[in-house]
């Protein structure tokens, strides 16, 4: 890594703070429910529903780093994807003045995941097909004028599940979303991807009717669609 590659990563990592939050998991024991037991159950903070399943950013420029991440790590079972490990990677294959001054772009995005041997797509999505995007994408929102790169994890009637690396998971309105987003969507496909990702089953409301968009596999023509191969999906 050039030295200015590294001055720029040192730069964005020293921003990277801790998270403090008071309401953390905790276990919590009920008792004299059933004469003579103590039950135990495993309770879920608010700040950890909101960032299930997705990386949060923890740099003003960094949401296509954690976007990117969050589908590396839940769409192709890569643990070890941390934010930092993309960031690093980015910088690699981008201009670091450019990022400087405008962040990162998608094509940055690609040029990254085919060193990781995957393959970057971008389409352009007519509004009244975005219910068929059957796989998680990469969209950019324009955000009162900030440009913001989210994950797409599935369109649904009147509803879009994002999941916001700043904001956290989150269903936008469709009307909302359409008004904020670009029309394109930026897919990585490749070899290891899982087809039961926990991206294309996001929480549904606390008022929704839980029968609702139950999950389904996808269909394997779709993901061809999307630019699979044959060989990626054995």
């Amino acid at each position: 890594m050039t030295a200015r590659r590294t001055a720029l990563l040192v730069s964005l990592t020293l921003g990277f703070l801790p998270i403090h939050d008071d309401a953390q998991a905790a276990s919590v024991r009920l008792g004299n429910i059933v004469s003579g037991t103590v039950l135990q159950k495993q309770v879920q903070s608010i700040r950890e529903r909101r960032y299930e399943h997705l990386i949060e950013q923890r740099t003003d420029f960094s949401c296509g780093a954690a976007s990117l991440a969050t589908i590396l790590k839940y769409a192709y079972q890569r643990p070890g994807v941390t934010e930092e490990s993309v960031l690093a990677g980015m910088l690699e294959v981008a201009d670091p003045q450019v990022v400087m001054e405008r962040g990162f772009s998608l094509l940055d995005l690609k040029n990254y995941v085919q060193t990781l041997g995957y393959r970057g797509r971008g389409y352009e999505v007519p509004a009244e097909t975005l219910d068929e995007v059957s796989i998680p994408v990469i969209v950019l929102l324009d955000l009162d004028g900030y440009k913001h790169f989210v994950v797409m994890k599935k369109a649904s009637g009147d509803r879009v599940y994002v999941g916001d690396p700043a904001l956290g998971n989150r269903i936008m309105t469709r009307d909302d979303f359409m008004e904020a987003w670009n029309g394109i969507i930026f897919a990585i496909v490749g070899e290891g991807f899982d087809q039961q990702t926990v991206l294309l089953s996001p929480r549904q409301p606390l008022t929704a009717h839980r029968l609702q968009d139950v999950f389904s596999p996808i269909p394997r023509q779709k993901l061809i669609d999307f630019g699979f191969r044959h060989a990626d999906l054995f």
